[in-house]
């Protein structure tokens, strides 16, 4: 109730800025109020009052496109300097809170109350791509949703268009971002409760981690030991946003698991701080919480009651990440470089201690070759027969 107030002033310059009539808006809204109304589940008794629900959507979808609009161009920001929610005070204090509820599952709103909007507005139909771009610069995200359709289909609400976003993967990275199938009968079976290890332990087992070319949640890759995962911001509002696409995957059928798989993948290999101390050194974890802690604890609490997909491709990676780890010379090689190439003076004092030994078998070989050459030169040796004189000459008769 108390954003009543702001949405009617918002509605009231979106009417003056199109200088169109709002029983135009309305007009074009009845026509679709049948889909509109069949998009939720549960609606209370004032919504499913027809004037009332069509009232509602037409107040939420102008605050919505004034929210979005000025925020991304605040040359034309027409509102008081002074306005609680259009001012730049506004917008450096009250839209950081407006953008985490615009992503809350309950508060979602069809976009396709924005796409008629905008058709009054501009006298043109077909925006569908307008209101995804609107929204993806209100987000901050420049990634473009490429749809498998040939035309362009709008997406339910603010958080599916978001989930696609964070999805979508710009170009194909050089580790390759989809995994090759596994149909081997073998490595199928007793693979259910093999999980991955923490990072820390894949690390020990001559796992290597990188950050991805792209932030896309399904650009994770295994490669010659090379754990390949995208960069993620852990700030305040990771927590309110997962949780709500994990929400969204749950209880909208078809809609896919991609987040549902990251977070579980980020959960097996996250166990304690250390394992985010080591991702973040890579550039995988960017911590604004400031404590690893607390990292470690956001993944570990989401991921409770959820399970990964034997199909999902993140499977196929997690079985490839367990049969490297399984492999005693990888272990090996890992302990070796754990041991002895960890700091400089650990690499010098290996370096010194392979010369003194290279010194030592080399003085070794040479007191060996020396005795040997020696033996061979002596005159008791039984392989050189001994040197013959003539017999003395016989003494002089005195």
């Amino acid at each position: 109730m108390p954003m009543e107030e702001h949405k009617q002033r918002a509605l009231l310059q979106f009417l003056k800025r199109c200088n169109k009539p709002l029983e135009n808006f309305v007009k074009a809204m009845e026509e679709v109020a049948g889909a509109l109304m069949e998009a939720y589940e549960r609606l209370d008794k004032r919504s499913t009052d027809h004037d009332r629900f069509l009232q509602l959507m037409i107040f939420d979808g102008c605050f919505m496109l004034e929210i979005v609009r000025t925020f991304h161009d605040p040359s034309n920001n027409v509102y008081a300097r002074n306005d609680p929610i259009f001012s730049p005070h506004g917008m450096l204090h009250m839209v950081p809170f407006i953008k985490r509820d615009m992503l809350m599952l309950e508060n979602q709103l069809p976009l396709l109350v924005l796409d008629r909007l905008i058709t009054v507005e501009s006298g043109k139909s077909e925006h569908v791509d307008q209101v995804h771009r609107h929204i993806l610069r209100f987000y901050e995200r420049d990634t473009p949703i490429r749809l498998e359709h040939e035309t362009p289909v709008l997406s339910l609400h603010v958080l599916d268009t978001f989930r696609e976003s964070i999805l979508m993967i710009h170009h194909e990275p050089k580790h390759g971002t989809t995994p090759p199938s596994d149909d081997n009968p073998s490595h199928q079976k007793n693979n259910k409760n093999d999980i991955v290890r923490s990072a820390m332990e894949l690390n020990e087992a001559g796992v290597h981690f990188k950050a991805s070319h792209t932030t896309s949640l399904k650009d994770i890759s295994f490669r010659h030991g090379v754990l390949c995962l995208p960069p993620i911001v852990v700030d305040d509002t990771t927590e309110s946003m997962l949780l709500n696409l994990l929400a969204f995957e749950r209880l909208h059928v078809g809609v896919g698991n991609q987040v549902t798989s990251y977070v579980f993948f980020m959960d097996n290999i996250i166990d304690s701080s250390k394992d985010v101390a080591l991702l973040t050194s890579k550039e995988i974890i960017q911590n604004m919480l400031g404590s690893d802690k607390a990292v470690a604890e956001l993944f570990n609490q989401m991921s409770k009651d959820i399970t990964l997909d034997e199909k999902d491709p993140l499977d196929v990676v997690q079985r490839k990440v367990n049969k490297y780890c399984k492999k005693k010379c990888n272990m090996w090689r890992a302990n070796l470089i754990h041991t002895y190439f960890r700091n400089p003076w650990a690499i010098l004092s290996l370096v010194a201690a392979i010369f003194l030994l290279a010194l030592t078998i080399s003085q070794t070989v040479y007191t060996i070759l020396q005795y040997y050459h020696g033996n061979n030169n002596s005159p008791s040796s039984p392989l050189t027969p001994p040197p013959t004189f003539p017999p003395p000459p016989a003494p002089a008769p005195f």
